[in-house]
């Protein structure tokens, strides 16, 4: 047993076991384990719950509404002008603020609230959007599937933070929001990997919501198969043959140029659409009365279409229905970007006027019409599901800024592969040539800093050498009397014998009794969770264990089993990434480690 001791206690046993330790501590840093508890649990209550809103518009109202419209199209703006007014009354006397709800609020939440949704509001919100989609506004359901399934991500990482198993952190909630955003967009399309590219799109305009990916990926599937255990797998839209299509070379060059104008098209609807929509909140009249007029002109917009061609296809409503048509029906050029024309204006009035829901289906819908009156008139191709699906990826690329997620799309509802390149292509192209417009107010450019800049830095380079700690030995009065008095900063290091055993904030000792601080030891009241890193580690090693879930405040410096050599602080970090950037890699040692650095840095962090 002895000679088994002293074998553990060799020089190379204790290193490589070190360097074993460190390796799986950075393999399961992220505590992937929750999100195979947390995930599947969003998932089916999501998917649960947007079957409901989804049965109740698109099988209960909007059949019975659609088939009263043009049975007698008369009733279009009155039934319009009822739908919109019940949802602008819901909002203005029932929610905090009727010009936040949707696709934007999940957004404006993930980037200013830390993904906190509230609660009392949601049930009228999709009441409200029930009440106008279901009465034809031109919107569809991706609004309150998003929103829904993102409010009960927030809701649910608020009941699960009482499980400490689960280990969540105030970063969790703003995952779980996205987690739950995509398993409703996976929900309502029946499309699980459009629903994930979807929901990590959504918040930026250039970039994608990285952390959310693992939880998303497997909501989003639970999601999905629990819609379709309720209702079936089948594609919501139907591309049918149109998939089994081929294209050249020169089909590229087309979809190109059709890239071209589709993005073009929806950067003009982004900027009118905005501009609009900033008229209508800033216009000093009730909610429900914008809402009013929202209804009058989308149903002055679906008479007028039905009156020009009836029986035939109308641009109001979710319009899921008028997919095969577009696709199918054989309509001349004309009709079709007459529709598009149609669908754009009415899809402008319901939303921009706050109508409770977003406009995914109208921009593919109107992408796929200018798509098909393309082949038809400028290419005279008969490849008209080719050039439809091209149109459809372009003006969701150039409008929602999510040009993965058009593709993606696209590649789900034909049911193959066949269009996916020339739909990258024309997506690409729409991306670029649309800027920064969009439709959404609230996606950001997301300007990261590149740390992969540091991989050459060791943290002995960076670190402060120069350390106000705190003895674990010494009592809360103590440390409160002789240090914090004196120096006062937000955190320190506490160690026994030489090496790092912890930290402890300032603020912790208002969680005592003043009473009570010459009785308490800094050892019982610190945070254990102090990290060593060896001098030679890299600095984006040590931002990564800085990063992790149950993120530290510092790591500790120092050769295993030595003494404290220095500490590192994200703000070291930082600060050695801009000295780094303005080209003078020798001054990061002095820079990082003088005593007014320490005093800024460490307690910043």
């Amino acid at each position: 047993m002895a000679s088994f001791t002293s074998l553990l206690e060799h020089p190379l046993i204790r290193r490589y076991t070190s360097l074993v330790h460190a390796d799986l501590s950075g393999t399961y840093s992220r505590q992937l384990y929750k999100w195979l508890i947390i995930a599947p649990i969003v998932g089916v209550i999501v998917g649960v719950f947007i079957t409901l809103v989804t049965q109740i518009i698109l099988e209960w109202m909007w059949p019975a509404v659609l088939a009263a419209y043009t049975h007698n199209p008369w009733m279009i703006i009155p039934g319009l002008v009822f739908g919109f007014v019940v949802a602008g009354l819901i909002m203005q006397y029932l929610t905090p603020n009727p010009d936040e709800h949707s696709t934007e609020e999940i957004i404006r939440s993930y980037h200013h609230h830390q993904g906190d949704i509230q609660g009392r509001p949601f049930v009228p919100k999709i009441a409200a959007a029930i009440a106008s989609v279901g009465m034809g506004a031109s919107a569809a359901l991706e609004g309150p599937s998003i929103y829904g399934g993102g409010a009960i991500g927030s809701y649910l990482w608020a009941y699960l933070r009482r499980f400490r198993f689960l280990r969540l952190s105030v970063r969790d909630r703003r995952i779980m929001l996205i987690c739950g955003a995509a398993a409703g967009m996976s929900a309502v399309f029946r499309a699980p990997l459009t629903g994930v590219v979807f929901a990590l799109e959504m918040p930026y305009k250039d970039d994608l919501a990285h952390e959310a990916l693992l939880p998303s990926l497997i909501a989003s599937v639970v999601s999905y198969v629990t819609m379709a255990a309720f209702i079936g797998a089948d594609p919501l839209f139907q591309f049918g043959v149109l998939s089994e299509a081929t294209y050249t070379r020169v089909d590229l060059m087309w979809c190109a140029l059709l890239g071209l104008i589709c993005g073009l098209l929806a950067m003009a609807f982004a900027i009118t659409f905005r501009r609009f929509r900033r008229f209508s909140i800033n216009a000093a009249v009730p909610h429900w009365t914008k809402m009013a007029f929202g209804g009058v002109m989308t149903g002055v917009l679906g008479v007028t279409f039905y009156w020009l061609y009836p029986n035939t296809l109308i641009p109001i409503g979710a319009n899921y229905e008028a997919v095969s048509g577009v696709l199918f029906d054989g309509y001349g050029a004309g009709f079709l970007l007459l529709f598009a024309g149609f669908k754009l204006a009415a899809t402008l009035f319901s939303l921009g006027t706050g109508g409770v829901s977003a406009m995914f289906v109208p921009l593919f819908l109107s992408g796929g019409a200018i798509g098909i009156a393309y082949a038809q008139t400028v290419v005279g191709s008969s490849a008209l599901g080719l050039y439809a699906a091209v149109g459809m990826a372009s003006f969701i690329a150039g409008g929602y800024k999510v040009p993965l997620t058009a593709v993606v799309f696209i590649a789900e509802a034909a049911g193959g592969h066949g269009f996916i390149v020339p739909a990258f292509v024309g997506a690409a192209v729409a991306y670029a040539v649309s800027g920064e417009a969009t439709a959404s107010a609230d996606q950001r450019l997301h300007e990261g800093l590149k740390f992969s800049d540091l991989d050459d830095l060791p943290v002995r380079e960076i670190m402060q050498q120069e350390v106000v700690s705190v003895s674990a030995s010494a009592t809360l009065r103590a440390f409160a009397d002789d240090i914090a008095a004196h120096k006062p900063h937000n955190i320190y290091p506490v160690v026994r014998d030489g090496c790092v055993v912890g930290s402890l904030e300032l603020r912790t000792l208002t969680q005592f009794p003043v009473e009570q601080w010459p009785q308490i030891r800094v050892a019982n009241a610190m945070d254990d969770r102090a990290a060593r890193v060896s001098p030679e580690t890299d600095v984006t090693e040590a931002l990564r264990r800085l990063s992790t879930q149950d993120a530290r405040h510092l790591l500790w410096v120092a050769e295993r089993g030595g003494p404290m050599l220095g500490i590192v602080t994200k703000s070291n970090v930082l600060n050695a990434l801009a000295m780094r950037r303005a080209s003078e890699p020798t001054t990061l040692a002095q820079s990082a480690s003088g005593p007014e650095q320490a005093a800024r840095s460490i307690y910043d962090a």
